[in-house]
């Protein structure tokens, strides 16, 4: 930080954008420069050649590849396993325990982005960017989310094209992009359905009315952030292509 602070009382107009890159972990200063002779790096949509140009990280939109990078270092973006029986809350003043256990003594002011129910298990983003978490959680923007789900089985050959043309509930249809049978044996089913609803309980109300109600419930991925093998209770921090893919998806 003393470099960076330096650097703009030198130049008030603001950082190389080599330099940022690099500070960014984006590539080496050599590299980027190579990144921008080659016209792969944008600042607020301009594509940039030159390597004088500088930028305020703080405000600057900058892509690579058509990727936006992160510079802002004090904007956090985690990827949580939450476990079955925590509540999606930062604090409950009933002593249960919620997400806000999980990220207690982390000095930075988490919030958590949408929720899953106290018996879902799985991904929940959380961060300090407000403009991201707003639109991540927004409907207009129709961010997909992926279940796995264990149900009563055998399923029926016909159960994808059902709820794919829409199955009606108590507040309307619901539609789900894609649905696939995983596995299916003595009497039980683990069904994986995306679908970019936010209704409350909308996974596990739309299963129990096609008759295949929930047994277990996990969420697997949020946009092209996916769970993968992490471990129920733990943190991680999102990686730079996952974090360009959820802006990308909210058009930031």
């Amino acid at each position: 930080m003393s470099d960076q602070r330096s650097d703009i009382a030198a130049a008030p107009t603001g950082i190389r954008l080599q330099k940022v890159l690099s500070q960014a972990g984006v590539a080496s200063r050599r590299a980027a420069e190579e990144l921008i002779a080659e016209g792969r790096v944008s600042v607020d949509g301009e594509v940039v050649r030159q390597m004088g140009r500088r930028i305020d990280p703080s405000v600057a939109v900058v892509r690579v590849d058509g990727a936006r990078v992160e510079l802002r270092d004090d904007v956090v973006h985690l990827a949580l396993n939450k476990p079955r029986g925590v509540l999606s809350a930062m604090s409950d003043d009933r002593g249960r325990p919620c997400v806000g256990d999980l990220v207690a003594g982390r000095g930075d002011r988490l919030f958590h982005v949408g929720r899953l129910d106290a018996d879902t298990e799985g991904l929940l983003l959380l961060t300090n960017d407000g403009e991201l978490g707003h639109r991540l959680m927004h409907p207009s923007f129709e961010v997909g989310k992926t279940y796995l789900a264990e149900v009563p089985g055998p399923i029926p050959r016909d159960l994808g094209r059902r709820m794919r043309d829409g199955v009606e509930l108590a507040d309307g249809p619901v539609r789900v992009d894609s649905f696939r049978v995983v596995d299916s044996h003595a009497g039980k089913a683990m069904v994986e359905l995306r679908l970019h609803e936010g209704r409350k309980h909308v996974v596990r109300r739309l299963l129990d009315e096609v008759g295949h109600p929930v047994r277990r419930l996990v969420r697997t991925a949020i946009a092209d952030v996916k769970l993968g093998p992490q471990r129920p209770g733990t943190l991680r921090p999102l990686t730079r292509p996952e974090l360009a893919s959820l802006y990308k998806a909210v058009g930031l």
